[in-house]
């Protein structure tokens, strides 16, 4: 039940999806992953970015019970799994006691406000950043005032979307491109 009703192969390939969104990452980077349940796209990206550090985050002890037998068979070192509310580890960004994260990630997080905004927070204040969110097959979920209040601007990258804060207030395209 971590993976949803579609078999394992389809939730796979669909993370691989998002490598192409969050692009190439210098070594030391944070990534977080928000409700990482069964690990997807969370481990793709831990094996695909061996340089990054890699967080997992859920709040269900039960699922970081499974996440952490799974990193440990992976053999993943640059993967941590927390198992905390994303709200708390919001609350760790702003105050400093937490490491800002350049990427965040969701698969099936929450709705689109609430995942947007955790996120962002995750970025930390006022630094550029990359959020990657699942995207569903037809139509766009995301409330424009809400990417502007965000200082977000997205675009759909095959069956994702990425959204960037840039850095400089004048880019206005996702990654540069």
């Amino acid at each position: 039940g971590f993976f949803g009703a579609a078999p394992i192969e389809d939730a796979i390939e669909h993370s691989r999806g998002y490598l192409r969104a969050v692009g190439p990452l210098a070594p030391g980077s944070r990534l977080a992953d928000l409700g990482s349940g069964g690990g997807l796209p969370g481990l793709v990206l831990a094996t695909a970015y061996p340089d990054v550090v890699v967080v997992l985050i859920d709040r269900r002890q039960k699922r970081t019970d499974f996440l952490e037998r799974a990193v440990r068979r992976l053999d993943t070192t640059n993967t941590s799994v927390w198992c905390r509310d994303v709200s708390a580890v919001a609350r760790g960004v702003e105050s400093g006691q937490i490491a800002p994260f350049e990427v965040v990630t969701a698969r099936g997080f929450g709705p689109p406000a609430t995942t947007l905004t955790l996120a962002t927070r995750l970025l930390g204040v006022s630094r550029a950043g990359r959020i990657v969110s699942s995207e569903p097959p037809a139509g766009d979920r995301w409330d424009p005032a809400l990417l502007s209040r965000l200082g977000l601007v997205g675009e759909r990258v095959g069956p994702v979307r990425c959204f960037v804060r840039p850095a400089n207030p004048g880019i206005q395209r996702p990654g540069g491109r």
